[in-house]
């Protein structure tokens, strides 16, 4: 099943950078350690403090503080959004003018002003759904942004005329013979200028339904396992398909970011994303917790010739 819903509004700015507050979470857990790391972690009590859905939202504010990776009107794909402060931050870092499409197999209250797609990325159906919800460059955009995504837009075929003719003559200056007319359509099918992908496997709920894990199901989302093999291994198949998502979708010089946890996959994975993008960075943000092994790929400025 695929469900599809459209909220808009004006966001407020968000700050990368916790305010010290001494205000503590109300909600209870049958785990004393992780209630008690909940109350003492500043990004938790800050997510509620500025109304974000998590805690997580802050890793991507900083990874934008140092990359820049948005801008206005831009269009931007989150996988694995649940519970949806990615898509918060995105949304509130592309305006005016911006789109967020979120995508996950669990289903969650999307933030307002972002479009959600409720189904199993890996599949081929869900992602052909995808790509034809991006087809469309007004769909899922506030009505009042026609004249900024205009402007942007105009900036952007400004930017592909150049590309494409450095793409018609070699180093010489000598014309080419032929024009691969193939990758021009291929071009045309990109209209995403930003891929996020925070993605987890979620659990399999055997207790806590009492949770209301409907209505807040990302109470039984995975963060990880505690078998360290298994969430790297895990978290760079799902690092795959999210790049090869891209490969589709996204527009030249377009950003990439994934979520990944260390191992000795990750290091081949790097190199791949190095022969697709300028630049590749990965980093761990400050807040990410000390003890995880989380961290994030960067991929900036998706290179024309990538296949």
């Amino acid at each position: 099943m695929t469900r599809i819903m459209f909220y808009f509004f004006r966001p407020k700015k968000l700050s990368p950078r916790p305010f010290i507050t001494a205000r503590q979470s109300s909600s209870s857990s049958s785990s004393k350690r992780w209630q008690s790391r909940q109350l003492k972690d500043q990004f938790t009590r800050e997510a509620t403090v500025q109304g974000l859905k998590s805690r997580a939202a802050f890793k991507l504010l900083q990874i934008d503080e140092k990359y820049r990776i948005f801008r206005s009107g831009q269009t931007v794909v989150d996988l694995g959004y649940a519970p949806g402060s990615w898509s918060q931050v995105a949304l509130n870092r592309t305006q005016p003018g911006g789109r967020v499409l979120g995508v996950d197999i669990i289903p969650a209250q999307p933030p307002k002003g972002v479009s959600t797609i409720q189904g199993n990325f890996l599949s081929p159906e869900i992602q052909t759904y995808v790509r034809e919800f991006l087809r469309d460059p007004d769909r899922g955009r506030p009505r009042n942004s026609n004249l900024v995504r205009e402007s942007h837009q105009a900036e952007l075929d400004q930017q592909d005329q150049i590309q494409k003719m450095d793409a018609y003559f070699d180093d010489y200056g000598v014309p080419k013979d032929t024009y691969n007319l193939s990758t021009m359509d291929s071009e045309i099918e990109r209209t995403v200028d930003v891929v996020l992908s925070d993605m987890s496997a979620p659990w399999l709920q055997t207790t806590g339904f009492w949770k209301r894990s409907l209505s807040d199901p990302y109470h039984r989302m995975m963060n990880t396992t505690g078998v360290s093999f298994k969430d790297h291994t895990g978290s760079m198949d799902l690092c795959q398909a999210a790049l090869e998502f891209s490969f589709q979708t996204l527009k030249t010089g377009g950003h990439f970011i994934c979520k990944f946890y260390q191992g000795i996959e990750d290091k081949p994975f790097e190199l791949q994303l190095k022969q697709s993008f300028a630049k590749v960075y990965r980093l761990k943000p400050k807040s990410s917790r000390s003890e995880s092994k989380e961290a994030y790929f960067i991929g900036l400025n998706r290179k024309k010739e990538s296949l």
